[in-house]
């Protein structure tokens, strides 16, 4: 590698794009150069990978960066190489897309890192989706981000809780043990398709669990198997003084153990009523469904005085989407696919703490 002041010259046959993000970690901006030979000429008319020995990352004078600021980007991150690289870019000329302003995005060494692409312009949504289909026939994730949150300014994250801060769905782990999980998931993963209203499959999902041992929530309670990623990311955004809420169309058993665990601002979710040491099949109060999750960020984006620009809503259900819609970024995260076709941006792999990227 060969360094000057304002840039760093790798060659692509002995330096890996990982090894390179290990090395830098965070970079300000910088123009992605592909070079045939070792004259430190730029070759825009390459197209292919194997006619380049080394890429340039050209960075911009501190005093011109102001020059490239822009509210709109493309993250792409989850174990990526060269070749990746390189065709993502060729992708991009031929939907009339430059990539040639970029940084090295790493939020925290547990991350492995991403590299955001600043644009000039917006992007039409049918050029986004031949983006994320070439991504997903990549296995890479994408993310268009446009006037996205700011980590440096106060902000709020409102997050579902089962399959998305956890692992599992409790009700159906709930209903296994009370020995009725086969039926109860069943209407647990058409609500979450979004075919059937939330509320009426809440209340029948909850009737089956008539008469069934108190217990059993403990035991769900008390081995709540947290979503990868969502520890690094609490901690990251609380260091930067950010809001973080749980809204669930769950129930308060579990979320109030993640806020005790986690130091959560708020939890949201639904009560069940419980009469001697058993559970009644009922649930009190309002049903939290999709509109209550909607006004919870409204309404707590109020209450901490955060402006709704700094608003973030993520989850993996249809009943998630309205408190998406609700939010400046909607995130689709481990999402069923009506849910990643209307987010923002969503991710499909990875842990939760990959959200820091498009910040």
């Amino acid at each position: 590698m060969a360094i000057d002041e304002l840039s760093h010259i790798f060659s692509i046959s002995d330096v890996s794009f990982v090894q390179v993000q290990q090395q830098l970690k965070n970079t300000d901006l910088f123009n992605l150069v592909w070079l045939a030979d070792n004259t430190d000429n730029d070759a825009p008319t390459l197209k292919d990978i194997n006619d380049c020995q080394q890429v340039k990352l050209e960075m911009i004078a501190e005093q011109d960066l102001s020059a490239h600021s822009s509210s709109a980007k493309l993250v792409l991150f989850n174990d990526l190489n060269w070749q990746i690289l390189f065709d993502f870019i060729k992708v991009c000329e031929a939907n009339s897309i430059n990539l040639n302003i970029c940084k090295l995005v790493k939020p925290s060494d547990e991350l492995d890192g991403a590299i955001s692409f600043t644009l000039t312009d917006a992007i039409t949504k049918p050029i986004q989706t031949e983006l994320n289909q070439w991504a997903e026939q990549h296995d890479v994730e994408l993310c268009y981000v446009e006037n996205g949150p700011s980590i440096d300014k106060p902000g709020l994250l409102v997050m579902d809780m089962d399959s998305t801060a956890i692992q599992i769905e409790c009700i159906d782990e709930i209903a296994k043990l009370a020995g009725v999980g086969e039926q109860v998931a069943e209407v647990t993963a058409a609500a979450m398709r979004g075919e059937l209203d939330f509320a009426e499959s809440l209340h029948a999902r909850v009737a089956t669990l008539t008469d069934a041992p108190v217990s059993i929530i403990d035991q769900v309670a008390d081995n709540l198997p947290l979503m990868p990623g969502l520890e690094n990311l609490v901690s990251q955004l609380q260091s930067y003084g950010w809001k973080l809420v749980i809204a669930s169309g769950g129930f308060t058993y579990m979320t109030d153990v993640l806020k005790r665990q986690l130091n959560l601002d708020e939890t949201v979710a639904n009560q069940l009523e419980m009469k001697n040491e058993k559970l009644t099949g009922k649930v009190l109060g309002r049903i939290v469904d999709a509109n209550v999750k909607a006004e919870t960020v409204v309404e707590l984006a109020h209450k901490y005085n955060i402006d709704i620009s700094q608003t973030i809503a993520m989850g993996d259900g249809a009943n998630d989407l309205v408190m998406m819609e609700a939010a400046q970024l909607g995130v689709a995260f481990h999402a069923k696919p009506l849910v990643r076709a209307q987010a923002d941006v969503s991710v499909r792999t990875g842990g939760l703490d990959q959200l820091l990227y498009l910040l």
